[in-house]
């Protein structure tokens, strides 16, 4: 069981270090805005990615499969509506951010950088829309997305700018932290997680993360401008949303 898949070795700085065009600097003590590598890009060729990394567990071309990856099996049967969360949730820490993680909703299986195998319903998508983007500021960024960000434009974009982080222009801030999930969308093919997340000083942010049942697992579906979920926003309150007990 694992419950931190930091390696001792130089990564970009924490999601919450990052200063980008497109978010305020309030934005800057939550976790998971990194991601949005909303920076100034460079002239990198799109598609660098499978060129440079070796096959992972994902990286099948099947966009749907009745077959999960080898080594992976999860009870898929419980698709009932129900958000709660799973019973066997604990917190580790992924990419300097705490997260999720559940040995019945996944992710149950570590490849090298890649937490993956989650299950095939609603819990399994909420855990993926937590622990993918967590994944990112890892010095091994390009593995995750190889395996875990479903191909295309959106994926290339997000390439090249994740790729143009330095350690400049960074910034020191507390972390923030999950606080809670909306699932707005599931079949089981596609699903959108609405993210809930607290600042250090107080106030609560919401963002959405769009998922693609792809290759036999969740893969988060960026968009077509390479951002891997929606901007954040302030939230009034917390209302609608499923609080994690941490």
């Amino acid at each position: 069981m694992f419950t931190s898949v930091d390696e001792g070795e130089d990564r970009p700085a924490p999601f919450w270090r990052q200063r980008g065009r497109l978010i305020a600097a309030a934005f800057l003590a939550v976790a998971f805005v990194m991601s949005l590598v909303a920076v100034a890009t460079r002239e990198d060729t799109p598609g660098q990615l499978t060129t440079t990394v070796a096959s992972g567990p994902l990286t099948r071309s099947a966009t749907d499969t009745p077959h999960r990856p080898e080594g992976c099996d999860t009870d898929d049967h419980d698709r009932a509506a129900s958000d709660a969360p799973p019973v066997d949730v604990r917190w580790g820490t992924v990419g300097g951010t705490r997260v999720p993680l559940s040995a019945s909703s996944g992710p149950t299986r570590t490849t090298g950088p890649v937490l993956w195998c989650f299950a095939r319903t609603r819990m399994g998508a909420v855990m993926a829309a937590h622990v993918i983007p967590a994944q990112m500021t890892s010095a091994n960024w390009r593995a995750v997305t190889r395996d875990q960000v479903v191909a295309g434009f959106g994926r290339d974009l997000y390439v090249s700018q994740r790729g143009s982080l330095s350690q400049g222009g960074l910034e020191s801030s507390r972390n923030g932290t999950y606080a809670g999930f909306l699932l707005s969308q599931f079949t089981t093919t596609r699903a959108t997680v609405g993210v809930l997340i607290k600042s250090p000083e107080g106030p609560y942010f919401t963002t959405s993360v769009s998922l693609r049942w792809s290759g036999g697992d969740w893969k988060v579906m960026p968009g077509n401008d390479g951002s891997l979920h929606t901007e954040m926003s302030a939230a009034s309150s917390t209302d609608g949303f499923v609080l994690w007990k941490v």
